[in-house]
């Protein structure tokens, strides 16, 4: 017989677990748009046309530059943060500290990137 869960995706996103939650939901996340995002640029490659034109236009486009952007800065600090504190077990000690850095980290460079984004979108 199987778990049975009640869990619903509002009741998951209200959930004030542990430190490390939110970045295991975003590492996914990244994760998860870093592969559609290229298995769709190899599609639109192979498809060609006016279909493969129209994906290349979304690639193009600022928003989601600036999506795709925070998908793979976070999956890449986030996973050395993980390969850290694996490489040096005392380290899991400090977990919450680690995702501190993590942030202070990521924030500002996130900012750099979206303004220069959005600075060349907006032809600033």
């Amino acid at each position: 017989m199987g778990l049975k869960r009640d869990v619903s995706l509002s009741a998951g996103l209200r959930y004030k677990g542990p430190a490390g939650y939110l970045t295991f939901i975003l590492h996914r996340i990244g994760g998860l748009g870093m592969g559609v995002f290229i298995a769709v640029h190899i599609l639109a490659a192979f498809i060609g046309g006016r279909t493969g034109g129209f994906l290349n236009g979304i690639y193009e486009n600022w928003a989601f530059q600036i999506f795709i952007f925070f998908c793979v800065l976070f999956h890449a600090i986030n996973g050395l943060r993980i390969t850290i504190l694996d490489l040096w077990p005392k380290l899991q000690d400090y977990q919450t500290e680690a995702i501190w850095v993590e942030w202070a980290v990521f924030i500002p460079l996130y900012a750099v990137s979206v303004y220069v984004i959005l600075s060349t979108a907006l032809g600033g």
